[in-house]
């Protein structure tokens, strides 16, 4: 459990969470069609824990415009995302687990973290600032970077960049970039893309690679000038 947010659980703590992040990427108020959908629960269980967010004062669902999180959801739900992504980054760099991996660890401890203990994590690891995936570590204050980035599927060939983040909830994904040495930080270039969903081929290093369309829509990219 959380030490800042009480009363707490592991399924409101993922619910606080999937509402961020499906909020994040909409940029507005999300469904409850949307929330079961992400966390793999029916629309009825969804809508019965969103109310008792509603009453716990941790979200605000008004009919037809959707659910967002109050401020005190919004810090429980980054609080957790800390937590994750320490793990995340300290079962990688000092246990040695595979990045495909990590991300199902990560799921199970977040919830049973103390403060302690991720003060001491983060002190392990350097105070980092983003997870194995690419994906910005709330600070101590729990604010978070926001970055501008776009999908390498958009792009067009010629164009040059700085891969990322990518989503950890993808482990086929995460092993077949691995298996090809492609990581976060990486720079490419897309040498050709093919229409109508097709893959793109983007040269990392001295080879060119060839991504699926799906595995192209969720790499996060800078471009470069």
């Amino acid at each position: 459990m959380t030490g800042k947010t009480s009363p707490s659980s592991a399924a409101i703590e993922d619910y606080a969470k999937a509402i961020y992040a499906l909020s994040t990427d909409a940029g507005a108020a999300v469904s409850t069609n949307a929330i079961a959908e992400r966390l793999g629960v029916t629309p009825a269980s969804a809508s019965a824990m969103v109310k008792r967010l509603d009453e716990l004062g941790l979200a605000r669902h008004a009919p037809y415009h959707g659910v967002a999180l109050t401020r005190r959801g919004s810090q429980l739900a980054l609080e957790v995302i800390r937590h994750h992504r320490l793990l995340e980054l300290y079962l990688a760099e000092s246990l040695g687990v595979p990045w495909d991996r990590v991300h199902d660890e990560a799921e199970v401890l977040e919830h049973v973290l103390s403060e302690e203990l991720e003060e001491l994590i983060a002190r392990k690891l350097g105070d980092p600032t983003r997870d194995p995936h690419g994906d910005p570590i709330p600070t101590r204050e729990l604010k978070i970077e926001v970055d501008e980035t776009v999908t390498l599927e958009s792009l067009d060939p010629g164009t040059r960049g700085l891969f990322v983040r990518i989503s950890d909830s993808h482990p086929d994904m995460l092993r077949y970039l691995a298996e090809r040495g492609i990581a976060p930080g990486a720079s490419f270039e897309i040498v050709e893309k093919q229409p109508f969903g097709g893959p793109a081929f983007a040269r990392f290093g001295d080879q060119v690679h060839v991504l699926g369309g799906e595995l192209a829509s969720r790499m996060r990219v800078e471009v470069k000038a």
